[in-house]
């Protein structure tokens, strides 16, 4: 008898698999799609601002990575993938990822990235508002940049520059990260 239950509960885990995540009533799905990758969920959480919550987001890679350092310098697609809580105008949003930029690079090294923040700045204005309800992902299309995507639909042109990206990366996973326990559920680790 044991050895039908576990046959059955292998069939039930194929035909039925579990969603990876759920952060606060938002189900991240355990692998994505990045161009022609499949990338692997590596962590999921939730960005908090005093006792509001602004949005779900989800880390996806080629494969799962535990060391921030290590998954900021890994290659390859990956994507991050943002699930708005609360309604935020598109200057409130870009001006904390631009924070998060300066506050996890040199002066310099954020010069240097100051008109590709710019440019992301940019394409969040143009969409006004990111809303409650809204996917917002940020991928890393090794051919082509950091592409941003508003609810599946390509928004500005793509982002050149690995560096870029990898910026981006170090707003949740750098040493100054926006938020200590969102860089832990980021980095998979049970909270």
């Amino acid at each position: 008898m044991g050895t039908n239950l576990l046959r059955f509960l292998v069939f039930l885990s194929i035909a039925f698999p579990a969603l990876a995540a759920d952060v606060a009533g938002v189900k991240l799905e355990d692998r994505d799609r990045v161009a022609s990758s499949e990338l692997v969920l590596n962590g999921a959480g939730l960005r908090k601002r005093a006792f509001f919550q602004v949005y779900a987001i989800g880390l996806y890679l080629p494969e799962r990575k535990t060391l921030a350092a290590e998954l900021v310098a890994a290659t390859g697609p990956k994507r991050v993938a943002i699930h708005m809580l609360r309604d935020v105008e598109a200057d409130q949003f870009s001006g904390a990822l631009a924070d998060g930029v300066k506050d996890n690079h040199s002066e310099a090294e954020a010069k240097a990235l100051e008109p590709r923040v710019k440019q992301l700045a940019a394409i969040m204005a143009e969409m006004k508002e990111a809303k409650k309800g809204m996917r917002i992902t940020l991928d890393w299309v090794p051919a082509a940049g950091t592409q941003v995507t508003v609810e599946g639909k390509s928004a500005g042109a793509p982002i050149p520059g690995e560096d870029f990206y990898r910026a981006l990366l170090r707003i949740w996973l750098g040493d100054k990260p926006v938020q200590d326990d969102l860089k832990k559920a980021l980095l998979g680790e049970k909270q």
